[in-house]
């Protein structure tokens, strides 16, 4: 696989910017799957910088399911621009069915549950993987759900 295939393979596989995947993959000497790992890494360490960020833009996202369950998810973001782009939302729709699957009595207890697409992972981490696609922080507020 050429430098510039693997790029873009990385870049298609974690969302981080081109320069960033051409490090990662010089760092790793090649190897897609270390690369996947130091931009994990690097994710992660910006996800810390960004946690202190004011996110005064944002949206409410509502899910119903089965017309038994309805929840209603307000989420963060720093700028307008981030609320709106397509990882922002794909991540609204997916916290606010993991709610209507789970439930969660609080924000900080929904942040610790494992992620129902992949158990492997948290909620929180799952949304730090956003944080480092988008670059902004990004929270939950609150949310409401609602059973009959």
């Amino acid at each position: 696989m050429s430098s510039v295939d693997a790029v873009q393979k990385l870049r298609e596989a974690t969302g981080a910017g081109v320069m960033e995947c051409h490090r990662a993959i010089k760092d790793a000497n090649g190897d897609f799957d270390k690369a996947v790992a130091i931009i994990g890494e690097r994710g992660l360490s910006k996800v810390e910088k960004r946690s202190g960020r004011e996110t005064g833009a944002g949206l409410v996202h509502s899910y119903v399911h089965n017309e038994r369950i309805g929840v209603l998810l307000d989420i963060r973001a720093e700028t307008d621009f981030v609320v709106r782009s397509e990882p922002f939302r794909a991540l609204a729709h997916d916290l606010a069915m993991q709610l209507a699957a789970v439930g969660a009595k609080d924000v900080d207890e929904f942040l610790g549950q494992p992620y129902i697409k992949d158990e492997k992972k948290t909620i929180k981490e799952v949304i730090g993987e956003v944080i480092a696609k988008v670059g902004e922080n990004v929270q939950i507020k609150q949310f409401y759900r609602i059973e009959v």
